[in-house]
């Protein structure tokens, strides 16, 4: 059921995982390897056609700084944390009640809202495209921040709330039980019992909200245009245009962009330690 540890393996196959497994890594870090040193290329290089050997100079300090001083990249990334932060705290707070509800309380449409929960998550997103723009027109909310966060917490609502809902039936329920006894009232059995012990969920959604909303193009391309509530994902590609022969700039751009959903996982990690530790029951 479970795959055999790799010390417990013929000796064949542990060769075999030895030379595979730094293969594999070198493999992936090639794009991002060859990213980080465009970044810190001369414009020189670029017009030679030196793009995989060695930097003939290293303008580590001149690119990054340009991109900061000679481009709105400042307001994108400005845009895309106006944009990602309230949509990680709207979908957080929208699933944590929702799945309370449908992981706790028993009634007959349970499981078929669950259900339209679920099914919304395989809807293909591509055919969403004109009606949601349609529909963000109507209500004025095209181009614009709020329109962009409203509909990032519509669409991560339905994958969190799955989440939460399986979480929370995983809970012991004898501790929900043993409050209502005492008559502690529900939203209390919520908010001082339930939400300490969904601190390890809450945690692991943050880290994939705040990395799918600020990595999303798409709906970042459909719904806005401009600088002035443009996220990060659309400014460099609109950046690309511009620089179409000045592609350090956008290297540097892209490292820049990609950032901060990596500082957020490490400075989550402590959070997922704590939050096991302290949902944890005998």
């Amino acid at each position: 059921m479970f795959p055999t540890p790799i010390e417990r393996t013929k000796p064949l196959t542990r060769r075999l995982y030895k030379i595979a497994l730094p293969i594999s890594i070198i493999i992936w870090l090639l794009p991002l390897i060859a990213v980080a040193l465009t970044s810190i290329r001369s414009g020189a290089d670029i017009n030679s056609g030196n793009y995989w050997g060695m930097p003939t100079s290293f303008n580590l300090i001149e690119n990054y700084t340009f991109i900061f001083t000679d481009s709105p990249i400042a307001y994108y990334i400005l845009n895309s944390f106006k944009v990602t932060i309230p949509t990680v705290i709207g979908a957080l707070a929208i699933s944590s009640l929702t799945g309370f509800a449908l992981g706790v309380y028993k009634f007959k449409l349970n499981l078929l809202v669950f259900f339209m929960f679920v099914a919304g998550n395989f809807i293909p997103f591509q055919i969403l495209m004109v009606p949601v723009r349609d529909l963000s027109l109507s209500l004025g909310l095209y181009n614009t921040i709020s329109g962009l966060v409203a509909f990032h917490i519509a669409f991560q609502s339905g994958f969190c709330t799955f989440f939460m809902r399986n979480f929370i039936r995983a809970l012991p329920f004898e501790l929900i039980e043993a409050a209502r006894v005492e008559g502690v009232s529900e939203f209390k059995i919520f908010w001082y019992i339930v939400l300490p012990l969904m601190r390890p969920a809450l945690a692991a959604l943050s880290v994939l909200i705040f990395t799918f909303v600020w990595n999303d193009f798409f709906w970042a391309l459909v719904l806005t245009q401009g600088a002035d509530t443009m996220p990060v994902t659309a400014g460099i590609n609109s950046l690309n245009g511009q620089w179409i022969t000045n592609n350090h700039y956008v290297a540097a751009g892209s490292i820049i962009a990609a950032l901060p959903p990596v500082v957020m996982f490490f400075l989550m990690q402590k959070h997922f330690i704590a939050g096991l530790t302290l949902g944890s029951v005998k």
